[in-house]
């Protein structure tokens, strides 16, 4: 049976038996009026070409080295690797294994702009380094991450924010992050219900919980794609809802960028909404502490 809550209402319906498209019911930015948030509060995004100096970024890129090299980390399930080649797709959790990244977390650069965005305290729900390394790793096809954090975390609002903060330089043909501007207005409830342990597989290749090609077609035609390039030290802000998604990465150029989601204190995770079971703690996090 599906575990659901009933100590919160379900705003946002999905993985039921049919597709359905519900407008988005709480606002965007959840702070006051502030500057430079208005391209986020209308496209559901903002960049910034320089969030970390060279230095910085050369210091998170040799911990990402070290961390990709770490033999403690071989059997960790934490470490997911490509299914064709075996090679490191992601790390999870990065700031909890490393204070190195767990200094990141805390850099009010960071965490300070999702306070402004969310309008609270802030904790980290999820936190990895997508590792794209060149000659065929694979991308992750369009989905929403409330979807997924809605459905199988049980994250009850739309009051959450990643950033991903670029450690390689992104180029136009290296797999990056595109997003439909605009989209986070509108929720797509997918259908099909979720298996067991999900997480096992979506972590390495996206199915359930994952648009109709005819719902990403209208989203595709009325908001236009956005591909996003970018210098190591850059950084893309995203809300929860954008749908947004990533090609394979066929060229030789790597592609690594750390990943962070900021969930409000306010907007705790309850039981999932359509999933049997919970996710794992270092995919969707059961500890609220602020970051502090």
């Amino acid at each position: 049976m599906t575990a659901t809550t009933t100590a919160v209402q379900d705003l946002y319906p999905t993985r039921g038996p049919a597709e359905v498209i519900t407008p988005r019911r709480d606002p965007v930015v959840w702070g006051p009026p502030s500057p430079g948030l208005e391209s986020y509060e209308r496209d559901g995004f903002l960049t910034d070409g320089h969030l970390l100096t060279d230095d910085e970024t050369e210091t998170y890129r040799t911990e990402l080295d070290r961390l990709l090299h770490d033999p403690r980390l071989r059997t960790d399930e934490r470490r997911i690797v490509e299914p064709r080649t075996q090679e490191v797709r992601s790390v999870f959790e990065v700031h909890k294994i490393s204070e190195v990244f767990a200094n990141l977390v805390r850099d009010e650069r960071v965490a300070g702009t999702a306070r402004r965005i969310l309008g609270s305290d802030v904790y980290v729900h999820q936190s990895r380094i997508n590792v794209k390394p060149g000659f065929g790793a694979s991308g992750f096809y369009w989905h929403s991450d409330f979807e997924t954090w809605h459905a199988e975390d049980g994250l009850p609002r739309m009051r959450t924010v990643s950033v991903s903060i670029a450690l390689t330089e992104n180029h136009d043909t290296n797999g990056g992050l595109m997003i439909m501007p605009g989209s986070h207005r509108t929720f797509v409830g997918c259908a099909g219900r979720t298996p067991r342990d999900n997480y096992k597989k979506s972590l390495q290749m996206q199915d359930a919980g994952t648009p109709s090609d005819e719902a990403l077609t209208r989203f595709a035609d009325e908001h236009g794609i956005r591909l996003f390039t970018g210098a190591a030290g850059s950084a893309t802000w995203f809300d929860c809802n954008c749908m947004h998604g990533s090609g394979d990465n066929i060229t030789p150029y790597p592609r690594s960028n750390v990943f962070i989601v900021f969930n409000s204190v306010e907007n705790t995770a309850v039981e999932p909404f359509a999933a049997p079971v919970r996710r794992p703690e270092f995919v969707g996090a059961r500890d609220f502490t602020p970051v502090r």
